[in-house]
This record gives C-alpha cells, sequence and structure tokens, in this order.
C-alpha cells in the first residue's frame, strides 16, 4: 500500500482529494456508504500519523500498532457521530489518543521482558532546545504526567502534529486558548525535567 506523505497541517493536493479524485468529504460520505475502496484511502492517508504518535505515545512498536488498529476499529463504529466540524484526521486523532488513555487505564495482563523501551521521539519544541538534551523515556512519562488538557494539546499539536486551530476546533476553545496550553504545557514540562522555564 503506498503512502501519501503530507503533514496534516500542509496537505497536498492528493491528500485532500485521496485516491481516484476524492476530497475528505467524498471519501467520507462513500465510506457512510459502505465503500470499502473509501475505508482503504481514508486509512493510507490517516495511518502513518496515528501509528506514529501511538509509537509515541506508548513507546512500544507492538502495543502502537494494537491500539492504531483499535482506533480504526472505534472510529468506523463512531463514524456516524463524525460531524465534520474539524477535519476526519483531527477527530481521529482524538480517538487515538482516548484509545491510548484506556490502554494505559487497563490493568495489564502481562510483564515486559525487556525494561529497555525504544527511543521515542520526542516534542520538536523541546528537541530544538539545546539546553533540553534528555532521554526520551524521561520526555514520555513528563508528558504524560501533565494535566489532561496540558496533555493532550501537547500529543496532538507535537506528536500528532494537528495544527491549533483543528484543536481548538475540537476542543470547542479559541486557538489562543490552546496556544496558552501548549505554552504552559512546555514550561512545565522544562521545570519538571529540571530545565529554567524562562
Amino acid at each position: 500500500m503506498a503512502t501519501v506523505e503530507a503533514s496534516p497541517s500542509q496537505p497536498t493536493a492528493q491528500h485532500r482529494r485521496g485516491r481516484r479524485g476524492r476530497d475528505e468529504a467524498q471519501l467520507l460520505a462513500d465510506l457512510r456508504r459502505g465503500d470499502r475502496d473509501a475505508a482503504e484511502i481514508l486509512v493510507e492517508i490517516t495511518y502513518p500519523l496515528v501509528y506514529r504518535t501511538l509509537r509515541r505515545l506508548c513507546g512500544d512498536g507492538d502495543s502502537a500498532s494494537d491500539l492504531t488498529q483499535e482506533t480504526y476499529a472505534r472510529a468506523w463504529r463512531a463514524l456516524h457521530q463524525f460531524d465534520g466540524r474539524s477535519r476526519f484526521s483531527t477527530w481521529l486523532y482524538r480517538i487515538a489518543y482516548t484509545t491510548f488513555l484506556n490502554h494505559v487505564r487497563r490493568p495489564q495482563r502481562f510483564t515486559t521482558l525487556d525494561d529497555d523501551a525504544a527511543p521515542v521521539a520526542g516534542l520538536a519544541a523541546v528537541e530544538d532546545d539545546p539546553l533540553l538534551r534528555i532521554d526520551s523515556l524521561r520526555l514520555r512519562r513528563a508528558v504524560l504526567a501533565l494535566p489532561e488538557d496540558l496533555r493532550f494539546a501537547v500529543t496532538a499539536h507535537f506528536w500528532g502534529e494537528v495544527p491549533v486551530r483543528e484543536i481548538a476546533r475540537q476542543e470547542g476553545l479559541t486557538g489562543m486558548a490552546i496556544r496558552k496550553r501548549l505554552r504552559r504545557a512546555v514550561a512545565r514540562l522544562k521545570t519538571d525535567l529540571g530545565e529554567d522555564p524562562a
């Protein structure tokens, strides 16, 4: 299956139209009518970002694969609830994030044999700061320790590459409110990681 390389914040013409010239709205309408090809195209467009985000959140490729599959299963079951206020990828990101939270809250039925999690890419804004050369596991734990509103804003924007305006639409807030959350979250991460937040 070919992937479409495009950032959700700057989709290409092919990304907006999908294969065979259908845009997102047409793909969703076709999907609601049971068109499996439309579902395949939407997955093809969104899968890399959903998987990569879940991989960063859980720090484990196998769990990320399972959670990605669970995310799409939940999305297809809840498709009738998608109201179009935000882009499909933003709505799907929210489902992925909730799926991850449910996974974390679930009692674990197994113990991992490998205590050393594979490296996980961190927040772009934090990683670019030369003062914050920290290991990814420590960053991931600090992000997961943030309050829910800050954690969602940070993971959606930095890991999920969801534009601020889309997060605002999804959350029913202004872009300014989301930017404030992001600034508070980054300052708190710097403090929690032992760095000067100034």
